[in-house]
């Protein structure tokens, strides 16, 4: 009798592993296909390629290869190759991952913001020939950083290959001192003549273009890229591709580019982390800022952050000494800026000066602008687009309404003669009723029966025209956002523009008046103070410096602890002041907050989910759900988590582990998650 046959292995089988697009939270992991002899070549990680999934085919891109291994398992064949170009590379790959993780979402909806659509006709294409970058003449001294304490040895460190951290508070003007695109475009030179690739992230297209210019003029038209998720399908995927294969040591853009495969990365730097364009709207709305500091500690790239004024979340970095501040001295800071002061309220004027009421605003304004304009282009920031937005009586400040429908009051341009007071004056234009539209032509208050009226809130327009006719001889520009930023020309020029939308003049403004101050600071939002200051060190930066007789003035209460951070153009001191007071209320970014919203069965359904132990243990607090407000898809309610930063991984991972959970039992109603959110009321 013979020996019975030894058994023999299993066959080998040549393994890819495949990040699918599917956005369920359960499926949110990799999976094993085969790949078939006549892919072998072109099935390399980061290609995209298609599968059977659920027997549907989806598109995915293959992580790596397994090589040769030996499985049990049956696995699906790859069913195509779409493409041989290597478009997810292995280290924006592991940031996709990260940024999911961290913000409660899936590999496959943050891949959807790291990847642009394939292009073929573009990926066809043959590669541009492109000169290598000059550093010709570059020196770290010579540098805007180099008026800077720690600037020249930051960018010294870069070049040497080095991975320093800074934060550079730049001074808010419109001298030599502000000039922050030169600024990164020599701290990407230091980082190419390092032999690394440059990553610089600005919030808008203004910004963008302002950067771009001194990158390119610095190192030369062929080192730099611009990389936009609002370009078309061709320019913004010719330009990823540019990134991805080297081609290019410098990449520019907005949020998307956070992302952009830069080879041998060796900085992030990134303007005005404060500005909300850089978070994302979609799901899992990651911020700029977060994922360039997951992606500079994953690749020990150096990191630039830079704005004229600070948010809570550089200062707790600084503070925990993860970044290092680059910033003036408090009477350099003064000498380099424009000179800034608050002037009463129009309220406290009226009080003091009656003739006040004809001009709406303080004498002393006009006398800002009036000096202003000998010198100088002037600058009015108002908060709103618009004309009137709105009527209050003028003795008891009750809102104006109809005497037929009880709808509001307003008035517009038609109704209103120019010469005319806002809503003041016997000879002043007739309001309507923003419901029915009649005229009121014999109101009267219903509260008080004054037959006085005020306009609250005025908006840009408005401002444009009134200032018009004050200074008759003079040119009004009025900008509001959406609208061409064209720099300004010429001496004598009026600009009122709404916040985000000032447009640059070539020399500076020689003053800037911002108006309605109040409007800013009592949003119903918690970040309300740091932003409305973050605004106006924008506008005081686009003044000229002290020296040259710059001047800002603020129309507003003068106790309000923005305008007096704004008057000492201290925003150090109010952010540690934020961030401590945060603390205090267990607020973010102090502490981790995840909020959920949904109907009030799946959000019950999620809480119920979470592991009530796990979550005490590192300090979680749980608040509500309470609801909202009322939907076509019925009521919306909100749950909120928050625990000190040492549990916020634990949580997150909870909320992750309870939505994959819901996603596998298909329960009903889609919940909105957020993970530190930028806007929180």
């Amino acid at each position: 009798m013979t020996d019975p046959a030894p058994l023999l292995p299993a066959p080998a089988v040549d393994v890819a592993r495949v990040a699918v697009d599917v956005g369920l939270a359960h499926l949110d992991r990799v999976f094993d296909y085969t790949v078939p002899e006549s892919m072998g070549e072109d099935a390399v990680p980061g290609v995209r390629v298609r599968v059977r999934f659920a027997g549907r085919l989806r598109d995915g891109f293959v992580l790596e290869r397994a090589g040769v291994s030996t499985t049990e398992r049956s696995l699906q064949p790859l069913h195509k190759v779409v493409s041989a170009e290597p478009v997810l590379s292995p280290e924006v790959a592991r940031l996709v991952r990260a940024v999911a993780d961290h913000w409660a979402g899936t590999f496959a909806d943050v891949v959807r913001l790291a990847v642009p659509p394939r292009h073929a006709a573009t990926e066809k294409a043959p590669r541009r020939e492109r000169a290598a970058p000059t550093l010709d003449g570059w020196t770290a001294t010579a540098s805007v950083l180099a008026g800077y304490p720690w600037g020249v040895q930051w960018l010294e460190a870069v070049a040497r290959g080095e991975s320093p951290r800074a934060f550079w508070q730049v001074a808010p003007t419109a001298g030599v001192a502000g000039r922050w695109a030169e600024g990164f475009a020599d701290a990407a030179a230091a980082t190419v003549r390092s032999g690394r690739g440059a990553l610089a992230v600005v919030p808008d297209t203004h910004d963008l273009d302002l950067l771009e210019r001194a990158c390119r003029e610095r190192l030369g038209p062929d080192a730099v890229v611009r990389l936009t998720a609002d370009a078309g399908p061709s320019t913004r995927y010719r330009a990823f591709l540019a990134a991805r294969r080297g081609d290019v040591p410098v990449v520019v853009g907005t949020r998307a580019a956070a992302f952009a495969p830069v080879q041998r990365l060796g900085l992030v730097a990134l303007w005005d982390d404060g500005d909300d364009l850089h978070a994302e709207p979609r799901a899992p709305y990651p911020h700029a800022r977060d994922v360039l500091a997951i992606r500079a500690a994953q690749s020990r790239a150096a990191v630039l952050v830079a704005s004229h004024a600070r948010s809570a979340e550089v200062q707790r970095w600084l503070e925990d000494g993860w970044l290092r501040p680059v910033q003036l001295a408090p009477r350099e800071l003064r000498r380099a800026s424009a000179g800034v002061r608050v002037a009463a309220d129009s309220d406290r004027a009226l009080e003091r000066d009656p003739h006040a009421e004809v001009a709406r605003l303080p004498h002393e304004v006009f006398q800002v602008i009036r000096a202003g304009l000998s010198r100088g282009p002037v600058l009015v920031q108002v908060p709103r687009a618009g004309h009137l937005l709105a009527l209050l009586c003028a003795d008891c400040r009750t809102p104006a309404r109809c005497g037929h429908c009880s709808g509001r009051l307003e008035t517009t341009p038609a109704r209103l003669p120019g010469s005319a007071p806002a809503g003041r004056g016997a000879d002043r234009g007739l309001p309507s009723c923003r419901w029915c539209g009649r005229l009121q032509t014999d109101w009267r208050c219903e509260e008080c029966g004054s037959p006085r009226w005020r306009a609250p809130v005025v908006g840009a327009s408005r401002t444009a025209h009134e200032l018009g006719r004050a200074f008759p001889n003079t040119r009004v520009v009025s900008a509001t956002a959406g609208e061409a930023r064209d720099p300004v020309r010429g001496e004598h020029v009026l600009v009122v523009a709404t916040p985000g939308a000032e447009p640059r003049a070539e020399d500076g403004y020689a003053a800037a008046v911002l108006l309605d101050t109040p409007l800013l600071l009592g949003r119903p939002d918690l970040r309300a103070a740091e932003e409305a200051l973050r605004r106006w060190l924008n506008v005081v930066a686009l003044v000229r410096p002290g020296d040259q007789d710059g001047t800002v003035i603020a129309v507003g209460p003068s106790g309000a602890r923005a305008l007096q951070a704004l008057v000492r153009l201290d925003p150090g001191g109010f952010a540690a002041r934020e961030l401590a007071e945060r603390a205090e209320a267990h607020l973010g970014p102090a502490w981790r907050t995840v909020t959920v919203e949904g109907g009030a069965e799946a959000v019950r359904q999620l809480h119920s989910l979470l592991e009530a132990d796990r979550l005490e243990a590192v300090g979680v607090e749980v608040l509500g759900p309470v609801e909202l407000d009322a939907t076509a898809d019925g009521e919306r309610h909100r749950l909120v988590l928050r625990c000190p930063p040492a549990g916020g991984s634990e949580l997150v991972r909870q909320v992750r582990q309870a939505q994959s959970v819901r996603s596998a039992r298909k329960s009903e109603g889609a919940l909105r998650v957020r993970v530190d959110p930028v806007v929180f009321g």
